[in-house]
């Protein structure tokens, strides 16, 4: 065999393994092209702002559950008794059930620990409740009837328990009581130790 004969094979197979790159070239561009395409049409499928604005209904919903909060800019009634002690009343209220629900705050305007001494009254079955609100009541002059604070079978009172207070320490209060009848609009709210305060009832 001349040398003519023996390289046309051989350059008849490197040919073929041009034409096969070739073809696996070609191909591969065709992948990508195809790649491409398809990655920017899921692109464009994506949300451009994923952050969503809340509905008018969402912040309806979100203020009705929050409920409002107590007043205590109002003042009914500022009380001051011996030592510094001052009591403030921010509201009476009616409330479902028939009683009536005061609120408001007790500063210990004195120099020392103040424990309420003699606030929880003089009846036996209250003296278990300690410094707290127990000896308060209300009496409704036209009607001419006191009521006194609320308490359960066991002798518990509806109202503010007190640990000591320390000089200038102030602390929330309340207290609840029978309701006087509808048409009584004006009660005496009565602490023990200190002065008697005329309030209005709401609601």
């Amino acid at each position: 065999m001349n040398d003519i004969e023996r390289t046309t094979p051989m350059r008849a197979a490197m040919t073929r393994i041009r034409f096969k790159g070739a073809a696996v070239a070609v191909a591969s561009v065709a992948m990508a092209v195809v790649l491409t395409a398809c990655g920017g049409d899921e692109a464009s499928d994506k949300p451009e702002n994923k952050t969503k604005e809340p509905s008018a209904t969402a912040s309806k919903k979100s203020d009705e559950q929050t409920p409002p909060k107590e007043d205590s800019t109002q003042v009914l009634a500022t009380i001051t008794g011996k030592d510094g002690i001052e009591v403030t009343v921010n509201s009476i209220k009616r409330e479902s059930g028939g009683f009536v629900t005061v609120k408001g705050r007790v500063k210990n305007g004195s120099d020392q620990i103040w424990t309420a001494p003699g606030w929880q009254g003089l009846e036996e079955e209250m003296a278990g409740n300690g410094a707290s609100m127990a000896g308060a009541s209300l009496v409704d002059q036209a009607g001419k009837k006191r009521y006194l604070v609320l308490r359960d079978t066991d002798g518990r009172c509806l109202c503010t328990k007190f640990e000591g207070f320390l000089p200038g320490a102030e602390t929330p209060f309340f207290a609840q009581f029978p309701a006087p009848p509808a048409g009584t609009t004006e009660v005496d709210f009565q602490v023990p130790t200190m002065p008697t305060a005329t309030i209005k009832i709401s609601g």
